[in-house]
């Protein structure tokens, strides 16, 4: 699933060709999505200009002057950039036209989304599935000592282990698995270990580690597995730098000790035991 660094790659890829752009063609091939694309969103959208793109975890924002489309891509979901002319490929959902240009959305496996939220509901902080995210990795919520207070205040008394604590996105967003695996790792934490029984110096460390981890995986494209692309076809090379994620049985890149794979919560862990104790 595309997590913080691709869909903020996503983003910057996508967003000189669209900003300041006015939509003037909206095709629905198929929009039976996690929830269907709302029916009257071509006659909303229609000669409506994105005045800006953000990303809020990974989620896309589309400014328009009648409120904010929401784009989730789900599991399998990449946004291309293409001429109007090209022919649309095998599993286009949704073609967003400015112009000549085309915004297509790719969705193999449908898990992706497109909503709407009208800017008479207020705020898009109000937006139901925005309203329980944690801060995000990058603002001043995080940034220096506010990341160290917040991991370590909101994890006192919790038994869950650190790594599936990081992975709810509820204290901060956007550590999706590899990057879980990959920060613990940065911060010599053993993903095993409760949340409330990490001190604050060791939260200190994982603050920065996250913050890093995420900055070098959006610098490297972020992770293509699967199926994530860039807007303009390319994968992501961050896979080529883990340190132990899909690494199992490998040697450790700093102690030779092998990489260790173990589930938790349906999803692989990898760690150094003698790095990580």
């Amino acid at each position: 699933m595309p997590e913080l660094p691709e869909v903020e790659v996503t983003k910057l890829g996508i967003a000189p060709y669209i900003e300041g752009k006015t939509l003037t063609e909206l095709i629905v091939h198929d929009g039976r999505f996690r929830w269907p694309v709302p029916s009257n969103l071509k006659k909303i959208l229609i000669d409506q200009t994105c005045s800006a793109i953000h990303r809020r975890g990974k989620y896309l924002l589309f400014y328009f002057e009648r409120g904010v489309m929401v784009l989730h891509l789900g599991m399998t979901g990449v946004l291309r950039i293409q001429k109007i002319q090209e022919e649309p490929k095998k599993y286009n959902r949704i073609e967003f036209h400015f112009g000549d240009t085309a915004l297509r959305f790719h969705d193999p496996r449908k898990f992706g989304s497109v909503l709407w939220h009208p800017i008479e509901h207020g705020p898009i902080e109000n937006f139901p599935l925005l309203k329980k995210l944690g801060v995000e990795p990058f603002e001043n919520e995080f940034s220096g000592v506010n990341g160290t207070k917040l991991l370590y205040e909101r994890s006192r008394g919790r038994t869950v282990s650190v790594k599936q604590y990081l992975l709810a996105g509820q204290v901060v967003v956007g550590v999706g698995n590899i990057y879980c695996s990959e920060s613990l790792f940065e911060a010599k934490i053993n993903p095993k270990t409760p949340a409330g029984k990490i001190s604050k110096p060791r939260y200190e460390r994982l603050a920065k580690a996250v913050q890093l981890i995420l900055k070098k995986a959006i610098q490297a494209g972020g992770s293509s597995l699967k199926d994530f692309v860039h807007s303009d076809g390319e994968p992501g090379h961050f896979m080529v730098l883990t340190k132990v994620y899909d690494r199992a049985g490998l040697p450790c890149k700093e102690c030779g000790t092998p990489i260790k794979q173990i589930t938790q919560g349906q999803r692989s862990t990898y760690y150094c035991p003698q790095c990580q104790k």
